[in-house]
């Protein structure tokens, strides 16, 4: 993301822009979760920044971390790129621990279906308004989220035994 791009989202989302910065190359912006439609569709759309694709999207859980910046246990990260500028930026949307949720951006980038899907089985973030948010690395009887930083290791997990005939 340019400075441009920087200055062009908090031009438009000022007050919903927690923190940017540029470390190791890396343009970021920490945006607050409620206002991720938005941003996102602008991103896509405005004509200077044209970011049309979603090359990422992932969680990461700050409860063991010390220096968290938000005081929100987690954080969807998004990647976005530029074909035609052949710029990055990264969205950071902090998301609370008694309300692990944040709107689906499926709507902006279709291809964000999956990397959602997987978010959810993996760090139990819901997707509001997610046409299809269930298990898709883990198998549907599994109890948990086993990215989760208090997941525990150790955890017995129920066997499930499929009837090979009825595939």
């Amino acid at each position: 993301m340019s400075q441009l791009a920087i200055d062009r989202v908090l031009d438009q989302f000022g007050s919903s822009v927690l923190e940017t910065h540029a470390k190791h190359g890396d343009e970021t912006a920490i945006v607050s979760r409620g206002e991720i439609i938005p941003i996102c569709t602008f991103l896509r759309d405005d004509p200077a920044l044209r970011m049309d694709m979603l090359t990422d999207l992932t969680v990461v859980d700050y409860l063991t971390w010390p220096k968290r910046r938000t005081g929100e246990r987690y954080e969807v990260v998004y990647h976005l790129y530029s074909i035609s500028t052949r710029q990055r930026v990264r969205l950071k949307a902090p998301v609370p621990e008694d309300d692990p949720s944040i709107d689906t951006v499926t709507r902006v980038w279709k291809g964000a279906d999956w990397f959602e899907r997987e978010a959810w089985d993996m760090f139990g973030i819901r997707f509001v308004g997610h046409h299809d948010l269930r298990r898709i690395l883990m198998y549907e009887e599994f109890v948990g989220h086993p990215l989760r930083k208090d997941y525990p290791k150790e955890r017995r997990q129920p066997l499930v035994r499929r009837d090979p005939e009825a595939t």
